[in-house]
């Protein structure tokens, strides 16, 4: 099934980003959780964005991270075309993290992957994060967010426009499934901080360190 989002949106026209802003913030907070990623990692110089979509978080990673260099990664062939900020220090490439992970090794201090896991068939879960660990430099961090599942009337309208919107076959994970992918690929020592990102609890987030203490 092909999700009718990208039709719907470019409806709008030049309005199609003012509104997509607007849809996404029901959900969730984007500026709150760059703001919590800067809390956990403020001096990131080298930054790799997972499933960044079309640029809203890459947008405010730039803003939040100006000296860093940021590298943003999508299958879409759609990454980055609503993006607004600087590329000097920005780059968008279509292509999966597998192919980062094996091109620049150890390179990223700081790993992002923001509400990506629910729309990867299970099976491939396990190998997306083992390959974000590979692209991890010694000491970097993942910062790890999904949607919690939960049996509440925003947790199904998150579903409903989802799994519509995008024509994915998505399936949302409960806090103790996203920890227990994080523990078989980094560690259980690796889970450093917990947070929730406004304006729901069903946003929850992780600090998952490279090398365990």
């Amino acid at each position: 099934m092909r999700g009718i989002g990208p039709v719907i949106r470019k409806m709008f026209g030049p309005y199609e980003r003012d509104i997509s802003e607007a849809y996404r913030s029901i959900y969730i907070d984007i500026d709150a959780f760059v703001e919590q990623i800067r809390l956990w990692k403020p001096n990131a110089t080298r930054i790799l964005e997972v499933g960044c979509g079309e640029g809203a978080v890459t947008e405010r990673l730039n803003a939040a991270f100006p000296d860093s260099d940021i590298t943003a990664i999508d299958i879409t062939p759609r990454v980055g075309r609503l993006y607004q900020g600087s590329r000097d220090r920005v780059r968008f490439i279509q292509c999966a993290v597998q192919d980062i992970a094996t091109a620049e090794p150890g390179r990223y201090d700081l790993v992002v992957l923001s509400d990506v896991l629910h729309h990867v068939p299970g099976e491939f879960r396990q190998g997306l994060l083992n390959a974000i660990r590979s692209a991890m430099a010694q000491g970097g961090v993942l910062v790890f967010k999904d949607w919690q599942r939960s049996c509440t009337p925003i947790h199904w309208l998150s579903y409903a426009s989802d799994r519509w919107i995008t024509g994915d076959r998505i399936s949302y994970m409960t806090r103790q499934e996203m920890c227990g992918y994080l523990v078989r690929s980094f560690g259980e020592a690796a889970l450093r901080a917990e947070a929730t990102v406004r304006p729901w609890r069903n946003n929850i987030a992780f600090l998952v360190a490279q090398d365990p203490v």
